[in-house]
């Protein structure tokens, strides 16, 4: 991940199945406007499971979500998951920092935590 000095959203997802990073994996960053959560946009993971910045540098205080397509990814490798996506809620507070989410899962569960 580059070092941009800027605040950033970003993540990295590793599939816990195959022990390697997932590569591909649809991750869309929505922001709560009102009641409505707002898409920010869609991206993919490149080939170690990262997005070095979802939020394409405009991180404004408030509650956001990061939902993951596992079911898609794992159904693109020939499994038959659970769990079709896993949805993150988080609130940014301090838009002078990154904020990065990683998500570790496999068809069956999914784990994260606030990364550095």
């Amino acid at each position: 991940m580059p070092n941009t000095n800027r605040p950033t959203i970003s993540t990295h997802v590793l599939d816990t199945t195959r022990g390697e990073p997932a590569a591909g994996v649809a991750v869309t960053l929505w922001r709560l406007e009102g009641k409505d959560h707002v898409s920010q946009g869609t991206r993919e993971t490149d080939a170690d499971g990262r997005i070095a910045d979802l939020g394409d540098g405009k991180v404004t205080a408030g509650t956001y979500r990061l939902s993951f397509e596992v079911g898609a990814y794992y159904k693109k490798k020939g499994a038959a998951p659970f769990l079709q996506r896993a949805t993150l809620d988080f609130e940014i507070t301090d838009t002078n920092r990154r904020y990065h989410i990683p998500l570790l899962m496999s068809p069956f569960s999914c784990a994260s935590y606030r990364g550095s």
